[in-house]
């Protein structure tokens, strides 16, 4: 709807031209922050290794509990202290062995925490609350970790010859090769390889990510840097672009492909998913992608990663406050999934500017329940800008729509 039908110009979806979502974007962001970050004002406070003043980035971890302060006595922590609402106050996260020696991985604790924006999907939020007992006392958090995300698939194919195509989105439906799954195919070379530079940009990476493909939460952890080692260079290090292969002599369609509930797909190699796409849907949709070869192909695999607005969930789902300022203040959540309350906006379902939107929104109230916990003024929060309105005709027809059913009886409804 919001695509295709109230702002038809809108469409500016943007894919990763060369490298992982990890080594163009978080990579880069993790660097600008540590390199902004001001140094620590505190008395007597030492730099520590791996800081940049206040600013710790930690990669190669993922968090497994949201815990009360380690004062908090365990009767405050079962049912509060009073009239006195519960705070989080200590992150337990587990830490990838990337050495080369052998070995689990070690679990660290975060403490002294201000508070946390849990920017999860349903599968990491599912894991988290079922350790975090602080969370899943509050039927918001565990509510919302009863509801489950859908598989999803998604490849990019590149081919020998260019194949036109009467758009670049599209949409798979009811091919019995789908299994059950919903599919799209976008033409990257038709919506972003319209200049030499773009062309080789999509041709002349080894490891290209496609924008609609979740990562699982600890799929960025090799591209950050270590906690007791990071720092600037060392983002920027994890930053540099991959060394690009060589280009080929023939260069014609870039294709992405996404395939969503794809659970019925999972089994299939990565080289079977590319025979059903160049061997069956892509010829089925277009016959001239037949005559086409693969030159290269791409395949990634994410159980469980995006979520699923199932119909009832609505209720379930989380709120951007969490369990509320009377209960848990310093818990915000964040994601396409999040209910924003108040702060609701235009920019509705599955798609990335809500989870952009959330997190801005996330972030601010986090800011200024830190600064009452702290009986300090609030510093300045990020503007949120709305969408701009609906076109007309859509506003027309919604208009029509609603005159049209008030007085009719909805038979289809039970």
């Amino acid at each position: 709807y919001f695509y295709a039908l109230a702002h038809q110009d809108s469409f500016d979806v943007r894919w990763i031209r060369k490298g992982t979502v990890a080594e163009s974007l978080i990579a880069p962001l993790a660097a600008k922050l540590l390199a902004d970050s001001p140094r620590s004002s505190a008395k007597g406070a030492k730099a520590e290794k791996g800081k940049r003043g206040q600013l710790t980035v930690v990669g190669g971890a993922f968090v497994t509990a949201v815990e009360p302060p380690a004062e908090t006595t365990e009767a405050q922590a079962r049912a509060g202290a009073g009239a006195q609402a519960e705070r989080a106050g200590a992150v337990r996260y587990v830490k990838k062995n990337t050495s080369s020696t052998p070995g689990a991985a070690s679990e660290v604790v975060l403490e002294g925490v201000d508070g946390v924006v849990l920017a999860l999907g349903a599968k990491g939020l599912k894991s988290v609350v079922g350790g975090s007992p602080l969370l899943a006392k509050h039927p918001e958090f565990s509510q919302a970790a009863s509801l489950s995300g859908i598989d999803v698939i998604s490849t990019r194919l590149w081919l020998d010859k260019s194949v036109a195509t009467r758009t670049p989105a599209n949409v798979f439906s009811r091919f019995e090769g789908l299994g059950g799954a919903g599919g799209t195919f976008f033409m990257l070379d038709q919506l972003q390889g319209t200049t030499p530079e773009d062309r080789d940009a999509l041709w002349g990476c080894q490891a290209p990510e496609a924008a609609e493909a979740p990562e699982p939460a600890d799929a960025d952890a090799d591209a950050d840097a270590d906690p007791a080692t990071s720092d600037v260079e060392a983002a920027a290090e994890a930053a540099a672009e991959p060394e690009a292969a060589p280009l080929p002599q023939t260069r014609g369609s870039v294709v992405a492909c996404d395939f969503y509930n794809a659970g019925g797909l999972l089994s299939l190699s990565d080289q079977e998913l590319v025979d059903l796409l160049t061997k069956e849907l892509l010829p089925a949709a277009v016959p001239e992608f037949g005559e086409a070869q693969v030159l290269d192909s791409w395949v990634g695999k994410y159980p469980g990663a995006v979520s699923w607005f199932s119909p009832g969930s609505y209720e379930k789902r989380p709120p951007l406050e969490g369990a509320g300022p009377t209960k848990l203040p310093n818990v915000k959540c964040a994601g396409d999934w999040v209910r924003m309350g108040d702060r609701e906006h235009g920019a509705k379902g599955l798609c990335q500017e809500r989870a952009y939107v959330s997190g801005l929104e996330a972030a601010n109230s986090l800011l200024a329940q830190v600064a009452r916990d702290r009986r300090e003024a609030s510093g300045p929060l990020h503007p949120v800008l709305p969408v701009r309105p609906d076109e007309p005709q859509v506003v027309a027809g919604q208009k029509a729509a609603k005159e049209l059913l008030k007085g009719a009886r909805r038979m289809w409804v039970r």
